[in-house]
């Protein structure tokens, strides 16, 4: 049985030069991260961010990104939940590169680095492997 985890952005984190909340709503979808082991967590992600840094900014585990999301190291893999595979679309090349390198890559591998954050994403769900390397 999956355990849900709600991490929420601070609210001293700029988001918008209002804080409106019907703005701060609409500029932060939620993204589910599940782990190798069913814990699930959701986070607020800002639009333009990738969703690695969603991942990185709420301190959640499986994502390591050591090279800061410049598509160069594959620690930011992770699952694409099938449902969302059109929305979120396929690798390009650099990424399918460095995809290679990753541990137990699937069809539905992705670099999170890679992954830009919309309000289409909103409700996402992305599986993190056991390891990243």
């Amino acid at each position: 049985m999956a355990r849900a985890v709600r991490v929420q952005v601070p609210p001293w984190a700029p988001l918008t030069e209002t804080r409106s909340p019907s703005l701060a709503q609409k500029l932060m979808p939620n993204i589910t991260f599940v782990d190798f082991e069913g814990t699930a967590r959701t986070v607020d992600a800002r639009n333009g961010d990738s969703v690695m840094e969603a991942a990185t900014s709420n301190d959640l585990p499986g994502i390591d990104a050591d090279c800061g999301g410049a598509c160069a190291c594959a620690t930011c893999h992770v699952y694409i939940d099938p449902a969302w595979m059109d929305a979120v679309g396929k690798a390009d090349d650099l990424e399918a590169e460095m995809l290679e390198v990753a541990e137990d890559v699937k069809e539905t591998s992705r670099l999170s680095c890679q992954i830009k954050v919309t309000d289409e994403l909103e409700g996402l769900v992305v599986n993190t492997p056991e390891s990243q390397y």
